[in-house]
């Protein structure tokens, strides 16, 4: 871990660990460690292990990946009742209108029924199939397919509407978080409750995510974070700054998915 992202996560546990009101003490206590131990993780002056990460996270009731990220106030509001309402983006609040979260949730159903079972898919490896699924799409179709948002942070891609809305799922009995463990590192899986609505997808949808699952779905982890740091939009994002989906059209290979001949063909003979 290098001393700047030591120092930046440092300051973030903090935070968010003054944001509850909580000492030194009361934290060290939940995460089996003493005060100067977590002093000098705040400090930076300590790395945190994966075992560590995964209590801070539950503690603070985020996602690891939402930990790690250096933009430190999102707030993600679910506009249930308001299926036309614009997104608003500050870069502090996430608004996300009931259409998206139901297409939200049946493409991770979809994701989850293919592929959740793997040892390998949790919530690391969902967030970087969503994101090259809706990356993918709007590349080659110009059009949204989930359109969430998603969060460059030191692991990749994460959308922050996530946590938000597979907690609702889970209310619902749609889904089930499980905590877990792959190989000596801790991980959150998710097992579907039921079968997704085709009915919200269309042909040229369905068969984007199929190829995105069965290009990428075999990758753990730090294979698929690797694998994302490379593609154009997050590469020329700042770190917790919101990924903009125009920058699809400035990737190469291997991450392009569209055919750029018939285009430049068309426009010179027009």
């Amino acid at each position: 871990m290098n001393a700047s992202f030591g120092k930046n996560l440092g300051e973030r546990i903090k935070a968010l660990r003054e944001r509850l009101k909580l000492s030194q003490v009361q934290l060290a206590r939940n995460m089996g460690i003493n005060r100067v131990s977590l002093s000098q993780i705040e400090n930076g002056n300590r790395e945190v292990s994966a075992e560590e990460l995964s209590k801070l996270a539950k503690l603070f009731n985020i996602s690891i990946d939402g930990l790690l990220d250096s933009n430190t106030d999102i707030e993600v509001e679910l506009l249930m009742n308001q299926a036309t309402s614009p997104e608003e983006n500050t870069g502090l609040r996430i608004s996300v209108p009931q259409n998206r979260v139901d297409k939200f949730k049946e493409v991770l159903l979809y994701i989850l029924n293919k592929v959740g079972s793997k040892p390998n898919v949790g919530e690391t490896v969902i967030y970087k199939l969503l994101y090259f699924i809706d990356f993918d799409y709007y590349e080659k179709y110009e059009e949204q397919l989930i359109g969430a948002t998603y969060i460059k942070n030191h692991y990749g891609p994460t959308p922050p509407e996530f946590k938000k809305i597979t907690e609702q799922m889970e209310k619902d009995n749609e889904l089930e978080e499980v905590k877990s463990k792959h190989y000596q590192f801790p991980q959150t899986k998710y097992l579907p409750r039921r079968e997704a609505d085709l009915s919200l997808f269309n042909a040229n949808e369905i068969q984007l995510i199929d190829s995105v699952l069965e290009k990428l779905s075999h990758f753990n982890a730090n294979q698929i974070s690797e694998y994302s740091h490379e593609d154009v939009p997050w590469l020329t994002t700042e770190m917790g700054k919101t990924i903009d989906y125009e920058k699809v059209f400035y990737r190469q290979k291997p991450y392009s998915v569209r055919s750029y001949d018939d285009v430049h063909t068309d426009e010179t003979t027009s």
